[in-house]
């Protein structure tokens, strides 16, 4: 057999020198994030004892940021996309009422950047204390032929947990129940296929820098702003909640129907929520019919909570940017959301 020497890994391309500097670092920041159910990290599994609960339902979700990583690598900014991936995780197993326990990351490139890959963590970081979520494990992959040296891909994985008395499934649902929204804080991290090739990003990174008077700063910083996350404000107001749809890849169409029992819809007006500037933009420069508008993004609504009409107050007290956007009705044909 031919001798292959020490180095002939990385001149393939792939560092395992560099790879275990970097997970070291990695280690360091995440163990910020420990809850003290966190038994250990960094073994070949992560270990986490589940306390205080008399029946407990694990809830787990996994996602990606999608091409919004391209605007992060193109403006050099890498940290607040660690923020938008466990936010969006958390949002997406809150809808059952879940509270995070611990999250994992996957993170792809062709070529390891530690700059890059510390400020990735610094965004999980952040975004885990925040809600007092452990970050407890993950993988950080170096693959040249997969990912060129500037292009990365980020993925997140949460697990949660709720009593099964308190599940939030929306079953209770009814004709004449309530749908509240809370505002997004942008295009979260939905849709930016379409809004990089209505601006022709690819070809013109540049216009990234330009500067957009309707949205108060440049395309770039209205493109990265953070995902919302709904945890922390929603949390004391879940017992009042029938329903909590997350409105993020298939826009209301696609998500709200996922918690109304089979035979309601979903009638929203869209003259009850101000309509963020940069979707205006969007639909302006790409000519998009309206129709597709709600069909990928979340128009400035993140999420959506069904409740009975006596319990609007009291939500409303606890989250004071809530608006009611809706109602439910009987379901009349294949529509499930009615948008007017």
């Amino acid at each position: 057999m031919k001798h292959v020497s020490k180095e002939a890994y990385a001149v393939a391309g792939v560092d395992i020198h560099l790879a275990n500097e970097v997970k070291g670092t990695v280690g360091q920041q995440a163990r910020a994030t420990f809850r003290p159910e966190v038994i250990g990290s960094g073994f070949f599994g992560s270990m986490f004892q589940l306390k205080g609960y008399d029946e407990p339902v694990l809830v787990s979700s996994v996602d990606g940021v999608g091409t919004k990583l391209k605007i992060a690598s193109l403006l050099g900014k890498n940290d607040t996309v660690g923020m938008d991936i466990v936010n969006h995780c958390v949002n997406d197993i809150l809808c059952c009422g879940a509270e995070p326990l611990f999250f994992l990351d996957y993170i792809a490139m062709g070529k390891l950047a530690p700059k890059q890959i510390e400020a990735i963590i610094s965004g999980l970081v952040q975004a885990c204390q925040e809600v007092g979520c452990s970050l407890i494990g993950g993988e950080t992959a170096e693959m040249p032929g997969i990912y060129s040296e500037m292009n990365y891909d980020l993925v997140g994985f949460i697990v949660g947990v709720v009593e099964r008395k308190n599940i939030i499934g929306g079953s209770s649902i009814v004709p004449d129940d309530v749908i509240l929204g809370l505002p997004s804080s942008g295009l979260h991290t939905n849709g930016y296929s379409l809004v990089r090739r209505v601006f022709d990003i690819d070809a013109n990174p540049s216009r990234l820098n330009e500067f957009y008077p309707e949205l108060g700063k440049s395309l770039g910083e209205e493109l990265l702003q953070v995902h919302r996350c709904y945890y922390p404000q929603l949390k004391p107001a879940l017992p009042l909640i029938k329903g909590i749809a997350h409105i993020t890849g298939g826009g209301f169409v696609g998500n709200i129907p996922r918690i109304l029992p089979q035979d309601l819809a979903a009638h929203l007006h869209n003259d009850s929520w101000d309509i963020l500037p940069i979707f205006k933009l969007i639909q302006e420069n790409g000519n998009i019919k309206e129709a597709e508008m709600y069909q990928v993004f979340n128009m400035g609504i993140g999420m959506t909570l069904v409740c009975s009409p006596q319990q609007v107050a009291k939500i409303v007290s606890i989250l004071p940017q809530a608006k009611t956007v809706g109602k439910i009705i009987k379901r009349e044909s294949e529509e499930r959301v009615i948008i007017n």
